[in-house]
């Protein structure tokens, strides 16, 4: 299968798009402690190098955009900033948090090696512009409520201030209350605008605010919309991943055990050998 070839972003060595391997952002939702996070981030690197597939550790220090007021944040951004600087420096690994306001951008820039925009903030024209005058790589996921050609005007944005090192990632769209849905024509249109284009396997099958005061969601469902994704030309897949989901303080439906990553990733292998 021939796909449109995107503009190739490099992260550190890592290259995403312009035709290279697949790559996985993945990690926990958010920083639960450093030891936790060092674990997490020193398996999963194991587990991508014996694969052969290029790792970016991801994890949120701050997840302030949840439903309830009682749900889990996170450390902030001064203490999640520095374990992420640890798991970067001590691990050799390349590392992604999101940013909520403009004033942690800074800070955030001088520690992070991607700067996402969560998909709720994809619109929020001052955010976007000043993560992009960092020079960072910039992860902008696609808001539930937009439709893909919509990114296009997010896209110059980031352009308008001088930037061309955009990933833009689909998480699955609203499909009536508390469900979302994928559409892997996203994919296609999306890569059309020239940059690589991430799929976020724990998040599409998210179920927004599910279970009242959190979120629900269908892991069993993350192989397969992943696999999919990878045939319909992902360059790169966003994993949540955890050691043990149902005790993690958020988003535990929707992230994937750690003993399923290998396979996973063997199979993300196979397909990609396929379609190549």
């Amino acid at each position: 299968m021939n796909k449109q070839m995107t503009k190739e972003i490099k992260v550190g060595d890592i290259k995403i798009g312009g035709g290279n391997p697949v790559a996985l952002i993945a990690g926990p939702c958010a920083i639960e402690s450093e030891a936790s996070s060092m674990r997490h981030a020193r398996l999963i690197k194991e587990i991508t190098e014996e694969v052969g597939i290029p790792f970016i550790f991801k994890s949120s220090y701050d997840k302030a955009n949840r439903s309830s007021i009682g749900s889990f944040r996170g450390p902030g951004a001064k203490q999640g900033l520095k374990i992420l600087k640890k798991v970067r420096d001590e691990l050799s690994v390349p590392v992604l948090s999101d940013v909520h306001c403009k004033a942690e951008i800074k800070a955030a820039a001088s520690v992070l090696d991607i700067i996402q925009i969560p998909a709720l903030l994809s619109r929020q024209t001052d955010l976007i512009i000043e993560a992009a005058r960092t020079k960072k790589v910039i992860n902008i996921k696609k808001g539930q409520f937009l439709a893909p050609w919509d990114m296009e005007n997010v896209i110059k944005k980031v352009e308008s201030a001088g930037s061309h090192k955009i990933l833009i990632t689909e998480r699955g769209a609203s499909f009536g209350y508390n469900n979302l849905v994928s559409d892997f024509r996203s994919l296609v249109i999306m890569r059309r605008f020239g940059y690589p284009v991430v799929y976020d396997g724990s998040h599409s099958v998210q179920l927004p605010g599910g279970q009242g005061s959190k979120s629900g969601g269908e892991r069993e469902f993350i192989p397969v919309l992943v696999l999919a994704a990878v045939v319909a030309g992902a360059d790169a897949i966003f994993l949540e991943v955890h050691e043990n989901p149902p005790k993690a303080p958020c988003d535990g439906p929707n992230m994937l055990f750690l003993k399923d990553l290998k396979d996973l990733l063997i199979k993300i292998k196979k397909v990609e050998r396929a379609i190549r």
